[in-house]
């Protein structure tokens, strides 16, 4: 297949499940009857920040498997966190499902979310685990530099291995990632920066990282798209988005920061007073997700998504923690400090993007 007609299906797919939602979700305030009683339902009402052609894999295993269709939309994870708190009095979804933790931990201190964790979680490291009982943890993944090969080739350059590599007048307007306001990816990305360099010290280094971009998209999957398009040389990625595009065929391959890098913790929880009677799926939906068939999933769809249940198949060549330089990345602070860090982004470096 060739591959614009696959991104043409990938786009089709996207508008369905939009369309899907706005049919399938009628309201979605209905409250349990006393005594907790729940009317049943053989559907379910998902936000989500996989992308599109990806989560339907998923979906399609677990109505398989169950019998219980999936509404979904899909928004980045910032959006999808925004989204949750403006619907807060009302909320339309079940489930939140992926994004990094950093957005499930600020959705916590919001009040946004019920606390659900899944018996499968007892193969997953307790390290990954949520403390406070509330969300459920899927995957992990680092940053990345997601490199267009043949651009690389072309200028007989060698591929960025550190943060100041990325600060080279050679790469301007060759760089591209999401927003911090709008994306967890684009977040993680400026959390690990400030992390490395300091408060202070991290805006100064922006500013000269900002002479090289090219833009700044909405969702963080979009970067590497654009890479993958040759309208950039480099995108700063997961690794398992950066490496997406190449199952298409496009010539991109992964460099990591020596100087340290950070990654993510991907989740998935119960919104606080969903559809009443849609609870019990998006129970049956994180449990088959925590679980290693679930996770086996990621190997199957190709998706470079390293699973956090360690019963589950890690696909050969995959990238994982152990085997890069990842900082002590602190997601509890990075959730903290969000609204702050985003703020001060959007006043010293560039505003978020409106499409």
């Amino acid at each position: 297949m060739k591959k614009t007609t696959k991104r043409f299906f990938a786009l089709l797919l996207s508008s369905l499940m939009v369309l899907t939602l706005l049919t399938g979700c009628g309201g979605g305030g209905d409250k349990p009857a006393e005594g907790g009683e729940t009317t049943g339902s053989k559907e379910l009402t998902v936000y989500t920040a996989f992308p599109e052609a990806e989560v339907a894999y998923y979906f399609n295993a677990f109505e398989e498997a169950t019998g219980i269709k999936v509404n979904a939309l899909r928004l980045s994870a910032g959006e999808m966190l925004t989204r949750v708190a403006a619907e807060k009095d009302n909320p339309q979804a079940a489930l939140m499902f992926g994004g990094s933790t950093d957005n499930y931990i600020a959705a916590v201190d919001q009040g946004l979310l019920e606390p659900y964790q899944s018996p499968e979680l007892e193969n997953t490291p307790d390290t990954y685990i949520d403390p406070t009982g509330t969300w459920n943890p899927i995957y992990v993944g680092a940053i990345a530099f997601a490199c267009n090969k043949d651009w690389f080739a072309e200028k007989g350059y060698d591929y960025p291995t550190s943060w100041d590599d990325l600060l080279d007048p050679k790469y301007q307007g060759q760089i591209i990632m999401a927003h911090p306001a709008t994306s967890g990816t684009a977040y993680t990305v400026l959390a690990t920066l400030i992390q490395l360099k300091g408060e202070d010290a991290v805006w100064d280094y922006l500013k000269e990282l900002n002479k090289n971009m090219s833009q700044y998209t909405k969702s963080g999957s979009a970067a590497p798209n654009a890479v993958a398009l040759k309208e950039a040389a480099i995108a700063l990625t997961f690794s398992h988005d950066g490496l997406q595009p190449t199952t298409e065929g496009y010539p991109i391959e992964l460099s990591f920061p020596t100087d340290g890098t950070g990654y993510e913790v991907g989740a998935m929880a119960l919104i606080k007073g969903g559809p009443a009677d849609e609870q019990e799926n998006a129970k049956k939906f994180i449990d088959f997700m925590c679980s290693a068939e679930g996770q086996n999933l990621y190997a199957e769809n190709n998706s470079f998504r390293v699973p956090t249940n360690t019963q589950a198949t890690v696909a050969p060549g995959l990238v994982t923690l152990d085997s890069v330089a990842v900082i002590d990345y602190d997601a509890v602070w990075a959730a903290e400090n969000k609204t702050t860090f985003t703020e001060q982004f959007e006043a010293n470096i560039v505003a978020a993007p409106t499409e």
